[in-house]
């Protein structure tokens, strides 16, 4: 979802030419004269007053007209060099970057507030970026070279890391990071960007509390992890989850929560651990609710089969451009797990074990928004029968590229209201009332 905009916009200043110089003289003699294993004994404040140090005494020692910012700036330049993501520190800095995208070393992109721009930042080479890129992932146990040349990781805050480099990537190696906030959005932070309405909110609570099947559906960037991640906020402290990712993102606030992450194969081809091999697992460690992060393939139908048999309350996201797309991608990864099942017998388990489909999007003026909310009514003949409950309705756009717009309700009640009501949550039917002009956007 768009990160809250509490904070002015950051502007990155490029090195010039001499500038970059100086830089690369003062690292490569801070090489010759520290012991860099050391750093790993000592702590970061200890580490950054070292370098400070010395680099304040090789700066002085090349005899240039560098004034005080200039000589700042360098001396943060070379600590990031040395203790963190090079000049990647900079942009991981501004709370408001959702996603860096570095496309060579010299050609780095950002998204921020929905709109994507260039800054002028670069790494020395494509050997300085790979470097980057190798420090990113084997911090978490992965690796990337020539047999393995792409690759899914993670930062330290959780952000999602993608790198590709040659042979599959022709200019150079390339690097995506998807920015999470460390201020966990909440709905109330939702509903003030207009990514949602209170009455969905109400909706979504009910529906967690109740242990409806949530399956959460958009297109990259749409915002399903930070909606995954307050839907499971809804969860009760008391219920045990487990939750299942490629690369951990999810950032559950329950104490009682087991967080597992696959494994790509060794450099052998050996030990791979998919998402089916966990979903297959967790069912043998007593789950009250199972959080999978996002559904690719042949794992779909062993979530399936675990929601049809008392795995109540689970939550899962996928791609797709509509809610009925989210439900033929499912079928298709269904495929994917070997069987050979009639289609009808599919989409009996996919109508028998989903109760709500969530679509999002991020729409041209960078908002992400809750577009459709629908309840899977169940079969006829071999049709899944849907009902919207909630939708987004365009109604044009403003001068400044703003989406105009309304979040209404249609009116229909859904089925799963009777089931809600057992479990003790009478969701008011007022909620449901068709009103056109609840919620402008």
């Amino acid at each position: 979802m768009t990160n809250m905009p509490t904070q002015q916009k950051v502007e990155f200043k490029k090195l010039s030419v001499e500038e970059l110089n100086w830089k690369k003289q003062v690292y490569n003699s801070l090489l010759s004269v520290m012991d860099l294993s050391l750093i790993e004994t000592i702590s970061q404040d200890q580490a950054q007053q070292q370098i400070n140090e010395i680099c304040n005494k090789l700066i002085t020692d090349l005899h240039r007209p560098i004034n005080l910012d200039t000589r700042q700036r360098l001396i943060k330049l070379i600590t990031d060099e040395v203790l963190g993501l090079g000049p990647l520190e900079a942009l991981l800095a501004d709370p408001n970057i959702s996603d860096i995208l570095v496309n060579s070393y010299n050609r780095v992109y950002i998204e921020r507030k929905g709109k994507l721009e260039q800054v002028p930042i670069e790494f020395h080479n494509n050997s300085h970026l790979l470097n980057i890129i190798d420090r990113i992932v084997s911090s978490v146990g992965r690796r990337i070279d020539e047999s393995s040349p792409m690759v899914d990781a993670r930062l330290a805050d959780g952000s999602r890391v993608n790198a590709i480099i040659p042979p599959l990537a022709l200019d150079g190696p390339a690097l995506s990071i998807r920015r999470f906030s460390m201020d966990k959005l909440c709905a109330e932070d939702l509903i003030e960007i207009g990514s949602m309405t209170s009455q969905m909110n109400e909706l979504f609570t009910g529906a967690v509390s109740g242990k409806l099947n949530i399956l959460v559906s958009g297109g990259t960037g749409s915002g399903k992890t930070t909606l995954l991640n307050m839907l499971s906020s809804y969860i009760p402290a008391d219920e045990r989850i487990v939750t299942i990712e490629d690369s951990a993102e999810l950032q559950l606030r329950q104490a009682h929560t087991v967080r597992l992450e696959t494994r790509p194969a060794n450099i052998e081809g050996k030990g791979e651990i998919s998402q089916r091999d966990l979903v297959k697992n967790c069912l043998r460690m007593r789950p009250d609710r199972i959080v999978i992060g996002e559904v690719r393939g042949g794992e779909a139908l062993d979530m399936l089969t675990a929601m049809n048999t008392g795995h109540e309350g689970s939550l899962t996201t996928l791609h797709a451009n509509s809610a009925r797309d989210a439900l033929a991608r499912l079928e298709y990864m269904v495929c994917m797990a070997g069987f050979n099942m009639p289609v009808a017998n599919i989409r009996t388990q996919i109508a028998s074990a989903i109760d709500m489909v969530v679509q999002l999007e991020r729409l041209e003026d960078g908002g992400r928004r809750v577009t459709s909310i629908q309840e899977i009514n169940g079969m006829e003949g071999e049709i899944i029968t849907m009902s919207e409950l909630f939708h987004f309705r365009r109604e044009g756009r403003e001068q400044n590229g703003d989406i105009i717009g309304q979040f209404t309700s249609t009116g229909v009640i859904p089925g799963f209201h009777s089931k809600l009501k057992q479990h003790g949550i009478d969701l008011p039917l007022d909620l449901f009332k068709c009103d056109d002009s609840f919620a402008d956007f």
